[in-house]
């Protein structure tokens, strides 16, 4: 049975930094494209940050402030968000399971497993 598990939310002011964590089970990770998604109240979801092997893809939004990452532990991926805005105010969730081409990344229904999400807000 595959599980993911998002960790490292919370509520911080405008220009403070979290890191996101996202443990898996039952998924090989090593194998697998893993993707940061959020969703804002009112909005679609939308990809964040994608990592397959040493690839990584960022939403226009976020290049240059949040960092996508394997962990030394294995099957765990984390989301370094720096520079926060309110804008980045969303629930946000890992994603497993990929079944297609690297430029649909951002396609939420290309991804078999998704975890309960964590709660990001920021204040200005």
């Amino acid at each position: 049975q595959v599980r993911l598990v998002e960790s490292g939310g919370g509520s911080v002011q405008a220009g403070d930094s979290l890191r996101l964590s996202c443990a898996g089970s039952g998924v090989t990770f090593d194998y697998d494209r893993i993707v940061w998604f959020r969703q804002a109240p009112g909005n679609d979801r939308e990809g964040v940050a994608s990592l397959f092997g040493r690839d990584t893809y960022y939403a226009d939004g976020v290049k240059g402030r949040f960092a996508i990452s394997r962990g030394n532990a294995r099957n765990r991926v984390y989301l370094q968000m720096d520079n926060l805005k309110p804008e980045d105010t969303a629930i946000y969730y890992c994603a497993a399971g990929f079944d297609g081409q690297w430029w649909q990344w951002e396609q939420e229904e290309k991804y078999k497993y998704w975890g309960q999400g964590t709660q990001v807000t920021v204040s200005s």
